[in-house]
């Protein structure tokens, strides 16, 4: 049900069944390397074209979670997703495979929690059984649709970020133990006019705050309820902002307590400039390390804020400003 002006409460509590994790040779090495279900060595993933080996990586993840959830694909009601390509073109292939009726998304990096919303709502409501969400990105992929190619060798500014080659896919369902998406709370557009590609933490940052100053707002909460309040992928420049913010609107939150998945994700000595993005970012961050560390015990509640830069490469060829937006979800154990 609605609560307050822009969040969902969901009363019968949807279980996330399971979820899976793939990435990259990068990813091996990074910070959650041991929370990847499939890590390939091969950016190509044996395909002819990086965008061909982002959808291999989207319908491994998939595959696996519904695997992993012990239903069986024909028993799936909706499958959700989207990503960076132009018109979702991975989602898109990735649901011809997997053959389950599908709906398509955008909100760039906040994909995958923007998926993850719609389907607790659909579960909650009694719209289906069983839903599939997923999102995911390639490093290479991106770098030729949104900057240079990467055989061009173009050189980068330290706000750059690094687009993690990953995907990651979950299946809620209803009735189960584990972990449960409680609330969501659905973004809104915010272009403070940053238009450097080159800078998409700084873009995205006021978009994080502005969500989670609704999320509190709306559901009466403080900080203090959760155990990790993490957003999606603004990097070390974009966190560093994100918090300026969120004091100068009178919310403290923990040092220990906030945190971003881009800023984390990779190790100190990976030349990732200001942190990891990407659709994968967030997704393979919570569908892997976070769901985990709640399945061991050591986290109890967490609010996943995903950020994404609502931006194309048309629109920058047009001196647009990059808007972002921020949705949060709420996953308690």
């Amino acid at each position: 049900m609605i609560k307050g002006h822009q969040s969902w409460i969901f009363n019968s509590k949807p279980s996330i069944l399971a979820s899976a994790a793939v990435g990259g040779p990068f990813e091996s090495k990074s910070n959650f390397a041991a929370d990847f279900d499939i890590l390939h060595e091969d950016i190509w993933l044996g395909q002819d074209s990086y965008e061909k080996a982002e959808k291999k990586l989207l319908e491994e993840a998939c595959d696996l979670a519904i695997k992993k959830a012990n239903v069986k694909k024909e028993d799936i009601h909706f499958f959700i997703s989207g990503d960076l390509m132009n018109q979702i073109i991975t989602s898109s292939f990735a649901a011809r495979t997997l053959a389950i009726p599908y709906l398509g998304i955008f909100g760039a990096c906040s994909s995958s929690m923007e998926g993850l919303a719609v389907a607790a709502q659909l579960i909650d409501s009694n719209a289906a059984e069983y839903v599939v969400c997923g999102t995911a990105s390639h490093n290479a992929a991106a770098e030729k649709q949104f900057r240079y190619p990467t055989e061009y060798g173009g050189q980068k500014p330290p706000t750059a970020q690094w687009t993690v080659t990953g995907a990651g896919a979950a299946v809620i369902g209803r009735h189960t133990s584990g972990p449960k998406v409680t609330s969501a709370t659905i973004g809104r557009v915010i272009d403070m006019g940053i238009s450097d590609p080159f800078n998409m933490g700084a873009a995205m940052a006021p978009a994080a705050v502005d969500t989670i100053e609704a999320h509190f707002r709306d559901l009466n909460i403080d900080p203090s309820y959760y155990d990790v309040i993490a957003t999606g992928d603004l990097g070390s420049v974009g966190h560093s902002i994100a918090g300026d913010l969120l004091i100068k609107h009178g919310i403290k939150i923990p040092e220990n307590v906030l945190t971003d998945c881009g800023a984390i994700i990779y190790k100190d000595d990976q030349p990732v400039f200001a942190g990891g993005s990407g659709c994968a970012c967030a997704a393979t961050s919570t569908y892997g390390h976070f769901l985990n560390e709640m399945r061991k015990g050591n986290l109890k509640k967490i609010l996943i804020v995903a950020t994404g830069a609502l931006m194309s490469p048309m629109s920058y060829q047009q001196k647009e400003s990059i808007p972002g937006v921020a949705h949060a979800v709420s996953i308690e154990m």
